[in-house]
Order: structure tokens, then C-alpha cells, then sequence
């Protein structure tokens, strides 16, 4: 494990987690930067092998440019392994300075293994399920897990719109995970759904398009948080 890695849970509550995918690559201190500015400490990587999604996005050598800075915030970088059996990159990965990877359960055979193996790393551990994978496939191993990431649209592209009925999902989730661990959701979140999704039982958002392609990137993160907090979202605990 890196020096500079080391597990660090989310923290209680409702958290909105900026997706880099959405950034510009071109000035991606400088966004990360304004979002770390506006508040944000929870940043989330999408990394994409052509394979289990379509596209191609960043690996290790992104994670470990960013790692300096978000870490130096106080912030947590969370990587969402969306990359056939992930399993085979947790090594990298949490070198590179991750301190909390997300697995897919449709991307390994040996989902128990690859959750022990990001544990063995020291780092925390999330399960994601893609929009046409039961909430029950995340039911033997919710007590392994720090996160459970529910997609809100299908993986891969960023500005996709939200699923209508993903809110039905969510609370099938919560009731499934019970109330302490952390219910994410990802994919297309932004004023609108974020709210709805709050109310189903998620409790951390995943937003791209929302917050960078919007011209001021931190205003737009502190919009989405404080519509959540307009909704009246829940505390986790």
C-alpha cells in the first residue's frame, strides 16, 4: 500500500462527490481545485477499461497526480472501478492513492475475493450494481461493505439523463443495507434528482456534467448541496 493511502471512511451524512469524468483534462488541478474551494472532500474517479464499459477514460497515473491535493484538503479520492476483474488492479490503484475503490458486481466472478483483496489494501470498499442488476445482488456481501453505489443510468458516459425509476431502486437498497452504510448514487444527479434520491435513502452524489460543465464549477457543487439540504435530505446517522 502507498505511503500516501490509507483507508478514510465517508463521512456521515449527505456528501456530493464531483466526477472528474466531466472535468476538463486540460485544467483538471485547477477544477478539482475549485470544487476541494467550494467544499467538496469527496472526489470520485471513474476508471474505464474499454471492456466492461465501452469507452477508455483515466487509470493510476490520473489518481496519482490528483492524490497530493485532494489528500492535502483532507479530501478522500474515491475510485469507481467500472474495468473487468477489478480485482487484478486494486494494487495500482490504491498505490496510486485512492483510499476507497468501488467494485462492480457484474464485472468479477469473485466479488468476495476482489472485496477481501481492496480490505487486504487498507482502503475502503464500495459495491456498485448497474441499472439491470437486482438491488438482491448486493445481499451476501453487505457486511463486507463500507459503500453500495446504485447507478442511475447505464455506465460509461457522462450527461446521460436519470433513470425515472431509479428511486424505487434506492429504497430497496437502504432497506437492504440498513441505515449505516453508505447509499451512493451515480448518474445523471443533479437539483433535480438529487433530492428525489435523498428521499429514497441515498445519502452520497455522484455528479459530472452537473457541477463541471457548468461555468462556475464550485458554484454549481454548492447549488447541488445546498438543494439537498432545501429538501430537507436526511443524515445518514
Amino acid at each position: 500500500m502507498s505511503e500516501h493511502s490509507h483507508a478514510v471512511p465517508i463521512p456521515p451524512g449527505i456528501q456530493v462527490a464531483p466526477s472528474i469524468l466531466a472535468a476538463d483534462f486540460g485544467a483538471l488541478r485547477e477544477q478539482v481545485a475549485t470544487v476541494i474551494d467550494a467544499g467538496a472532500r469527496l472526489i470520485h474517479v471513474d476508471v474505464m477499461d474499454g471492456h466492461f464499459v465501452e469507452p477508455i477514460s483515466v487509470g493510476a497515473p490520473v489518481i496519482e497526480a490528483l492524490a497530493p491535493q485532494v489528500h492535502a484538503a483532507g479530501g478522500l479520492l474515491e475510485a469507481h472501478l467500472m474495468v473487468e476483474r477489478p480485482e487484478r488492479h486494486i494494487e495500482a490503484i490504491v498505490a496510486a492513492g485512492a483510499q476507497s475503490l468501488t467494485l462492480h458486481a457484474e464485472a468479477t466472478p469473485q466479488l468476495a475475493l476482489a472485496i477481501h483483496r481492496a480490505r487486504e489494501a487498507g482502503v475502503g470498499v464500495g459495491v456498485a450494481i448497474n441499472p439491470g442488476t437486482p438491488a438482491a445482488a448486493i445481499e451476501e456481501v453487505r457486511a463486507d461493505v463500507d459503500v453500495a453505489l446504485c447507478m442511475t443510468v447505464n455506465p460509461g458516459w457522462g450527461g446521460q439523463p436519470f433513470i425515472a425509476r431509479s428511486p424505487e431502486k434506492i429504497a430497496r437498497l437502504r432497506a437492504l443495507i440498513g441505515p449505516d452504510v453508505a447509499l451512493e448514487v451515480d448518474g445523471g444527479i443533479d437539483v433535480r434528482s438529487a433530492p428525489i434520491c435523498a428521499q429514497a435513502g441515498a445519502s452520497v452524489f455522484v455528479a459530472g456534467a452537473a457541477i463541471f460543465a457548468a461555468p462556475d464549477p464550485g458554484a454549481a457543487y454548492r447549488q447541488l448541496v445546498e438543494a439537498l439540504a432545501g429538501a430537507g435530505a436526511p443524515p445518514r446517522r
